[in-house]
């Protein structure tokens, strides 16, 4: 895959939005090469699913390092020992700190279940069922030191089925699935 764009995923979870951008690599539509997968969770399933696609794991503890910025030097190094040039952040629970945030600048993207700026950080679908809106959303936009807080890239609405929190987290994660690899392949083709 010469002249791909070389890009690492970040997540904590499943991995479903990873799986929807490999897919998309595979089918061609996304003109990139997902060369690592870091995780914060060893035992979570995006290691499993990243295993199944040949895609080496990073799976580090960050409770085993003194800082923040030691941990994220560990996995600057490795990135950069893969030519990384962007970081996809995909279900990661954590906030990027100064060190990424320096060697990747406007380099680091990521995937958030609403229409931000309303409802940032943990529970998204939650926050927006309890307050009761009609629409939500999705959003996906530059990682900036703040939490959900970086310039927004793309965003699509997703009605909210009343009282019915688990349909709705089917349409806001159907949306998801669609619209990262779209919005990463036009970063990625610029």
């Amino acid at each position: 895959m010469t002249g791909m764009t070389k890009f690492a995923v970040f997540a904590s979870g499943s991995g479903t939005n990873f799986q929807a951008i490999n897919d998309a690599v595979q089918e061609g539509k996304l003109p990139g090469e997902a060369v690592l997968v870091v995780t914060d969770k060893p035992g979570a399933l995006i290691v499993e699913r990243a295993e199944k696609a040949g895609i080496e794991v990073l799976a580090i503890k960050p409770a085993g390092f003194p800082s923040k910025a030691v941990y994220e030097q560990l996995i600057l190094e490795k990135l950069r020992e893969l030519d990384v040039e962007w970081i996809v952040l995909a279900g990661y629970m954590r906030l990027i700190g100064d060190v990424l945030l320096a060697a990747f600048p406007n380099r680091i993207i990521n995937i958030h279940p609403s229409l931000l700026p309303a409802f940032p950080g943990k529970d998204a679908i939650g926050q927006a069922m309890d307050h009761g809106v009609k629409v939500t959303g999705v959003t996906v936009h530059y990682v900036d030191a703040g939490m959900d807080t970086g310039t927004i890239i793309a965003q699509q609405a997703v009605e909210v089925v009343e009282g019915n929190r688990g349909q709705t987290e089917e349409r806001i994660h159907a949306v998801e699935h669609a619209l990262y690899p779209k919005a990463l392949q036009q970063l990625f083709s610029r």
